[in-house]
């Protein structure tokens, strides 16, 4: 009898009289069963999901790549001192130099405004572009919304319709899903139940569609597949150099190119955020208690991530995809150090702890989508206004507390696209008369401490379930004084009058939490927040009686008088939360 013999190939015994293809797949399948054993739960999951079409934007990317990209941008930022290293220089600022340069003479195509970044840029376009300016947006994608809805509440959709964006009939058409009630919930604590806050999944891939279809229909231009290479400003235009090639020239420059805008790193000199919000989630099948909502959702105690120490909050919304589809978001906020947890670490927490949340197996589920972002906040929200005007996620005017830009953007809509079209119209292009656009706002400000009281701080000698006692106290108080104080804070507006009731009741029915909050926000933050809160109350003054005082004189003014009082009225009144209505 013939002896066959073994030898071993990469660690295997082959046979040599096996076929080399037969050989070349069981080592194929060896590797890929290596590579299966060592990958992470997250990786696993997001490999076997079918991934089709990502798009720009926050929340655009699905991919265990896109993940991994994210996770080392993050611990760039997670390692640089205070300013981030190799900030790129987009802008470069030519005063008192007419645009006919060899440059400028090359730009075919020529607008009043350039909107860069199409995701939430192309609703600032089609605004302006209603009032008869000429609108280019640039878009390094193809401009298309996220599969993902977002969550919003019709009171904020109704604010596109009164500028011209979408008709009454766009918002039913792209709302995917609506549901009733919504809950704010606190972990062996209580519960609060709303009804209509975020309580509509609109569709971004439907309602950008309808909004890029009017914003061409009314003449604007869209170069999609285009990344910004530099800008020239001169002083009569703004040139844009596109890595493609193209040349653009503008009277002005909108940068909606989100969180990480290179425009916006060159402003703030690389500098790190003062605070992140970290968010993971996914979108799954297989829920059949999906009727309600939690608007928020915080857990009882610190978990410790690897070196950091972290506070987990929850949101859960029904999914337009399908009756038992529902999307839950967990995020934290930290301060951006060495030992920051990336995202697939608190991907790999999500999964054990979304199960208690929602009372599911993993197993059942099927995992549709997994989600994840990066939402960086400055205590500082002003900054020089070079050449561009921020947009969304890029103007850093979002709230910490929902750290989104699209709830803001329906809000700031009106007070921008009015003040731009004065703006160039009237050739108010001066760096002094834009940043009157981009203004101080005391109640964002002050909503930073709301940030730090949610985040975990080390060494703060503070009980575990201290953040989590600390919010039921607050929406307590605010649910006993009822919806003029609630409501508003759902929907991220501060108040001087609410805010100054909430801490009020809150000192005289649980005295004994203040020293805890000294604990764990710090004097130092507490000092620099009553300095906002002044200054909200002062605001809440000038629009309640200088206002009316003010406008009876503006149509006096001089134009660039009454641009500039405009804006300064507008600031008072956005800047104290008085632009909500109930």
């Amino acid at each position: 009898m013939a002896t066959i013999q073994f030898r071993p190939i990469n660690g295997i015994f082959q046979c040599p009289s096996v076929s080399p293809l037969v050989q070349i797949t069981s080592v194929h399948r060896n590797v890929t069963a290596q590579a299966q054993a060592t990958a992470s739960r997250t990786q696993r999951i997001m490999e076997s999901i079918s991934i089709s079409g990502e798009v720009g934007g926050a929340g655009g990317a699905y991919s265990y790549n896109a993940l991994t990209r994210l996770d080392e941008i993050w611990s760039r930022i997670c390692s640089a001192q205070t300013v981030m290293p190799e900030t790129q220089k987009v802008v470069t600022n030519i005063p008192d130099v007419s645009s006919h340069s060899d440059l400028a003479e090359k730009a075919v195509d020529r607008f009043d405004l350039v909107v860069c970044g199409g995701t939430l840029g192309i609703f600032i376009a089609t605004a302006l572009s209603t009032k008869g300016l000429k609108v280019g947006v640039v878009e390094r994608n193809i401009l298309k919304g996220r599969e993902q809805e977002w969550n919003i509440s019709r009171k904020e959709l109704l604010e596109l319709v009164e500028v011209g964006v979408l008709l009454e009939d766009d918002i039913k058409e792209s709302t995917a899903v609506k549901f009733n009630p919504n809950r704010c919930g606190f972990e062996g604590k209580g519960e609060i139940w709303v009804e209509d806050i975020l309580n509509l999944g609109v569709s971004p891939v439907k309602l950008i569609e309808i909004v890029k279809k009017r914003f061409l229909s009314l003449g604007g231009v869209i170069f999609e597949g285009y990344s910004l290479s530099s800008i020239c400003t001169y002083e009569d235009a703004v040139v844009l150099q596109l890595t493609e090639g193209k040349i653009l020239r503008s009277r002005l420059i909108i940068d909606a190119m989100g969180n990480f805008s290179p425009v916006v790193k060159q402003i703030r000199c690389g500098r790190k955020p003062d605070g992140v919000c970290l968010v993971v989630g996914s979108c799954a099948r297989g829920f059949n208690d999906n009727s309600s909502s939690d608007v928020i959702y915080s857990s009882s105690s610190i978990k410790k991530v690897g070196d950091t120490e972290v506070q987990y909050f929850w949101e859960a919304f029904p999914a337009g995809s399908g009756p038992t589809d529902r999307t839950t978001y967990m995020f934290t906020y930290v301060e951006p150090q060495p030992g920051s947890p990336a995202l697939e670490e608190l991907l790999e927490d999500y999964w054990d702890l979304m199960q208690e949340y929602q009372g599911v197996v993993l197993d059942d589920l099927e995992i549709l989508r997994v989600m994840f972002g990066i939402f960086p906040t400055y205590r500082d929200r002003e900054y020089e206004c070079i050449i561009a005007l921020q947009f969304g996620d890029a103007s850093g005017i979002q709230s910490p507390v929902s750290f989104g830009g699209f709830g803001s953007l329906t809000r700031h809509l009106s007070r921008l696209s009015t003040g731009i079209y004065e703006a160039i119209t009237h050739d108010f292009l001066d760096s002094y008369s834009l940043s009157l656009l981009n203004p101080y706002m005391p109640n964002l400000s002050a909503s930073w401490l709301f940030q730090r009281a949610m985040s975990a701080k080390p060494y703060a000698n503070v009980p575990p379930d201290f953040i989590n006692e600390l919010l039921f106290v607050n929406f307590q108080c605010m649910q006993r004084m009822g919806d003029p104080v609630l409501r508003p804070f759902l929907q991220d507006v501060i108040q001087f009058g609410p805010l100054a009731k909430t801490l009020g009741l809150v000192m005289l029915t649980k005295p004994q939490i203040l020293p805890s909050i000294f604990k764990q926000v710090g004097f130092p933050v507490l000092l620099d927040w009553f300095g906002h809160f002044f200054m909200l109350g002062y605001y809440t003054f000038l629009s309640t009686f200088a206002d009316p005082v003010i406008r009876q004189f503006l149509d006096a003014f001089p134009s660039k008088m009454r641009y500039e009082w405009k804006r300064r009225i507008e600031a008072w009144k956005y800047g104290a939360g008085l632009d909500y209505k109930l």
